[in-house]
Parts: C-alpha cells; sequence; structure tokens
C-alpha cells in the first residue's frame, strides 16, 4: 500500500484526487491544503493544514508523515495575476518547490509536480514532452524554474504538464471556462471570447487518474496530459453553447490584442499524449464528453442542496 500526500486539495484537480485516491484500496490518502478542508465528506483518508510555502512546515509534516509520494498541486495559477504580483508568483510557484524537494530528497520520496502547457510560446504545438520550454509570461518562467530544480534534484521526480483543467466540486474556489460560459450565456450576458488561441482542455478527473497512476507505477520524468481536442477558446465556448441550448448571439470573438490582459499568452499549445498512451494507458475524454459529464454532477450537487 502506497502512501499518497496532495498539497493543495481544496484546489479543483486536488478534489478529484481525492475523489479518486479515497476509494482505491491499494493507497493510504492524505489530503492537505491550506485552511480548512473543503472537500465534501472526511471519511476514507486524512485532512491535514498545510502551507507549503513554509519550509519549517514542510519539513516537520513530511518528516512525521513520511508518504511513499507527494503530488504538489498547489500553484498560484492566475496568469495575469502572477504578471502584477512576480514576488507572490516566485513564493508559490518557485520556492515551495525547493521546500519540496529538500525534504523529499532526504527520503525515498516520490515528487509528482503539477506544471502547464504556458512553459511553451505556442508557435509550434502540439509539444512533445522533449520540446524546449520557451515561455512568454512571468506564470510560465517560474513554471519552468521550478521544473528545472526537480530535474537538477536527487529525489524520484515527475513533472506532469495539463491545458485549460476544467470540472466541477460541490466547493470551488475558482470558476473554469465551462461554468463561466454556461453562467454568462444562461444570464444572457454579452462575453467577448478570442479566436486566436488554441488549447486542448483538460477535464479534471482524467488528469487525477493520470496522475494516480504515475505515483502507484513510479514513473519518472515529464508527462504531457491533456484531453483529446485541439480547440480554439471561442469554439469551446461554442460548444457549451450549444450542449446546453444556449444564444450564441451573445458571444463576440475578439483577438488576444483586443482583451489587453497584462500577461501574454501563447498561441497555440496543445500536446501530443503518445508517451500518456503508450506508459499511462491514459484514456482522455473529449471536449463534449467532459461537458455531458460535468452536466450530470452538476445535477447531482443541486439535488444535494
Amino acid at each position: 500500500m502506497k502512501k499518497i500526500l496532495v498539497t493543495g486539495s481544496n484546489g479543483l484537480l486536488g478534489q478529484k484526487l481525492t475523489d479518486a485516491a479515497r476509494k482505491d484500496l491499494e493507497l493510504e490518502y492524505i489530503a492537505s491544503s491550506r485552511g480548512d478542508n473543503r472537500y465534501a465528506t472526511d471519511e476514507g483518508y486524512r485532512y491535514i493544514p498545510l502551507d507549503i510555502t513554509d519550509h519549517h512546515q514542510v519539513t516537520s509534516m513530511i518528516t512525521t508523515l513520511q508518504p511513499d509520494v507527494i503530488i504538489n498541486t498547489a500553484a498560484m495559477a492566475n496568469v495575469d495575476a502572477c504578471e502584477k504580483d512576480p514576488e507572490g508568483s516566485y513564493t508559490l510557484n518557485v520556492a515551495a518547490i525547493a521546500n519540496l524537494i529538500s525534504t523529499c530528497e532526504a527520503y525515498p520520496i516520490h515528487l509528482i509536480h503539477l506544471s502547464t502547457d504556458f512553459v511553451f510560446d505556442g508557435e509550434d504545438g502540439p509539444y512533445k514532452e522533449e520540446d524546449k520550454p520557451k515561455p512568454l509570461s512571468t506564470y510560465g518562467r517560474h513554471k519552468v524554474e521550478a521544473e528545472k530544480l526537480l530535474q537538477q534534484s536527487t529525489c524520484h521526480w515527475s513533472v506532469v504538464r495539463t491545458i485549460l483543467v476544467y470540472g466541477i466540486v460541490q466547493d470551488m474556489s475558482r470558476s473554469n471556462i465551462v461554468l463561466w460560459a454556461k453562467n454568462a450565456l444562461e444570464n444572457r450576458q454579452e462575453i467577448s471570447v478570442v479566436n486566436d488561441q488554441w488549447r486542448m482542455p483538460t477535464l479534471a478527473e482524467d488528469l487525477a487518474i493520470a496522475c494516480i497512476t504515475i505515483a502507484k507505477k513510479g514513473e519518472k520524468g515529464i508527462f504531457h496530459i491533456a484531453g483529446k481536442d485541439l480547440l480554439s477558446i471561442d469554439e469551446m465556448v461554442e460548444a457549451v453553447a450549444a450542449y446546453y441550448h444556449l444564444d450564441e448571439s451573445f458571444i463576440s470573438k475578439i483577438s488576444s490584442a483586443d482583451l489587453k490582459q497584462d500577461a501574454l499568452r501563447p498561441k497555440r499549445t496543445g500536446f501530443v499524449l503518445d508517451k500518456a498512451y503508450k506508459t499511462l494507458h491514459y484514456a482522455p475524454h473529449s471536449f463534449e464528453e467532459g461537458i455531458k459529464l460535468m452536466d450530470l454532477q452538476l445535477k447531482e450537487i443541486m439535488n444535494q442542496k
């Protein structure tokens, strides 16, 4: 039985990892995040408050728990916020990883770290794992820096890069493209959507299963994990509108330059998933399948209220 500690467990991916891991009889699962636990139940796992930016707290906690695997999902992931607050981004996206690495090096702990397609500039996507990073933003640069720390370390490490994660849980701190588009169009709000960026949106359940598979198999190295479909952002929003039979006339298509965001975004990312298919037997959902699954889960949540 492997003991897995997940950091950032209150986030979307963290809660999906809790969904999967607490039911797995081959795993002993510990969830951790800043503050109180936001997961719906406390059955089948342990929750421990943990701030990974606090080196002493990280060292003490990991020394006490001695997990076999740590899956680090904690991050400052708002790209524009990172551009405005590079110090805050560095603290959570780089320095905190150094805290985890130094402790994992002292024990035989497998450290799995979540990264992003924003390590690339978007000029040559879809990307393979061995393609050279070329970030455009503070967020992307700090993610590359964290990856390099792992690659230079002596611990058993894995980097899981992913793209535009979406999904739903009962207690969410952030929205995502599906919920944002659905809520806005249901309220007949005009929304501006870029038509010159392409991504492979990733269902949170698929990403969670991939992370757990890497943990259980002890796989090392970089893995690209994303959804099946390479879509422009406006195509994603149109797919949400079509599924829910919402009025697409409220969608205004604009260029990235017109949106005037603080941080630059890569134009076309996407991942080549061959390594994940072969090594992990990865089987991602299509975007349409993901929307359908989210819709079923949303109805379940509403029925519980």
